[in-house]
């Protein structure tokens, strides 16, 4: 595989070497140490599978649903392979996150589903998983997983949200979070050294970095961008001990009030604008208006192909009583009514295989949940890489205490009304946390 610094590519899109994918062919497994690629396509049957009502097509029609942004020539190339091994034409549809998710809510109606789709995470898809939508995996790992590196290759917090009373329900494909995005000219030009680490570091850089037109840090207007703040100040989302939300409810406070006077007090951010863009802060640190985020490796690509000049640093995510940060990323699973579960099956192996994650990670910068991969050589050589791969042993899933009752996303809208009222409206963040409550409570127990 050609190695590629990200720090200093060119713009345009990236040249892949991945010949390997194709001299794979039905090699689609990576064992758990780093490297390793095995073949485990053995249980995949040409014809199809033998469970399932519904269907995403006829026996020649595989269906297969992913994210809008996910139309990777990476997995173009494994579908390919897929449809010559299996003789089955891929019929891929892609949608934007709510859109897939009105999609699926209407199929799993109608019982007419795809044969396997992409999921925005384990704890979003526990609402199909407990109306009985979605189909366990044990069988198929019980019989697969060893050779396949599963779940012992992957990162603990890539299995974790995809299981329910005992059983495996999906199985990650990107595991990703947040940490600091800086540009690393910006600070030397200011004698800093380096990116902060805790939260009076970033308070103290950022506003030493403020001037005129330029703002230190570029908070996101998306509220899922504030989860590790939560998480660093010591909170959750849910405690089930103490059966409360944003629990301690002291470090939730403290948490939102930082993030308020970061673009409010000190100004030393701008105000978020209201959107459905969290492209927004991405975009002011490529044209150096801002320098530093907090965002993931999805925004590595739009920063090197807009502003490939720009020195990127990556630091670590921040501590206060903690260092953590918000475990994020997609996943596939297998619907309870696939016509064709065998062959996802195998297209999840092909799509979770080694070399396609680093395939993955050389065309779009994401980060992946096998541990071979964040111990792979071309990860570790490179400095951003690297530093993404580091930043994964700190997440945390934000929504695994709530996600089986299936209320996450109405708790979710309740948490956004939380964040855009304190951050970007800057009210009092007591009352508007009380008002979160509330409806969290009212949601939960109802």
């Amino acid at each position: 595989m050609r190695r590629r610094n990200l720090n200093t590519v060119t713009a345009g899109p990236p040249g892949l070497s991945r010949r390997r994918l194709l001299q794979l062919g039905g090699s689609v497994a990576a064992a758990g140490s780093a490297g390793s690629v095995l073949a485990s396509c053995s249980r995949a049957p040409a014809d199809g599978g033998t469970t399932g009502g519904g269907g995403g097509g006829d026996d020649n029609t595989f269906t297969f649903y992913t994210n809008a942004g996910h139309a990777y020539d990476t997995w173009a190339e494994v579908i390919k392979q897929f449809e010559a091994d299996h003789g089955v034409t891929v019929n891929w549809q892609k949608f934007q996150w709510p859109d897939l998710t009105t999609r699926l809510q209407a199929d799993v109606s109608s019982g007419n589903v795809p044969d396997l789709t992409e999921y925005s995470g384990g704890d979003n898809t526990m609402s199909f998983v407990t109306t009985g939508d979605v189909l366990a995996l044990d069988d198929y790992i019980a019989e697969d997983g060893a050779e396949m590196g599963f779940p012992d290759d992957w990162q603990d917090a890539a299995v974790t949200p995809w299981q329910h009373e005992g059983s495996t329900y999906g199985i990650q494909l990107q595991l990703t979070c947040q940490q600091i995005y800086y540009n690393k000219q910006m600070f030397a030009d200011a004698g800093i050294s380096g990116p902060p680490d805790t939260w009076d570091d970033l308070l103290a850089i950022a506003t030493e970095l403020t001037r005129g037109n330029v703002h230190g840090i570029a908070l996101n207007q998306d509220a899922s961008y504030s989860y590790p703040w939560i998480l660093q100040a010591g909170g959750t989302l849910y405690d089930n001990d103490a059966e409360e939300f944003l629990s301690p409810h002291a470090a939730a406070a403290r948490a939102l009030q930082f993030q308020q006077d970061l673009c409010h007090k000190h100004q030393a951010s701008p105000v978020p604008v209201a959107s459905n863009d969290y492209s927004g802060p991405q975009k002011l640190l490529s044209a150096e208006r801002a320098a530093m985020i907090i965002t993931g490796p999805w925004d590595i690509k739009p920063i090197r192909e807009g502003s490939p000049d720009l020195d990127l640093g990556l630091g670590l995510p921040l501590q206060d009583e903690e260092r953590l940060t918000h475990l994020a990323g997609s996943g596939v699973f297998i619907p309870a009514k696939s016509k064709h579960p065998d062959l996802a099956w195998d297209l999840v192996k092909r799509l979770t295989a080694l070399e396609t994650e680093l395939a993955l990670t050389e065309e779009s910068g994401q980060t992946m949940p096998r541990k071979s991969w964040a111990e792979h050589p071309d990860i570790t050589s490179d400095p951003v890489t690297q530093k993404l791969a580091e930043a994964l042993q700190y997440t945390v899933d934000w929504g695994q205490a709530v996600a089986p009752s299936g209320k996450l996303p109405v708790i979710t809208d309740a948490y956004k009304t939380l964040y855009q009222s304190v951050v970007l409206s800057n009210k009092p963040v007591d009352a508007e946390m009380q008002n979160f409550l509330q409806a969290a409570e009212t949601a939960h127990n109802g």
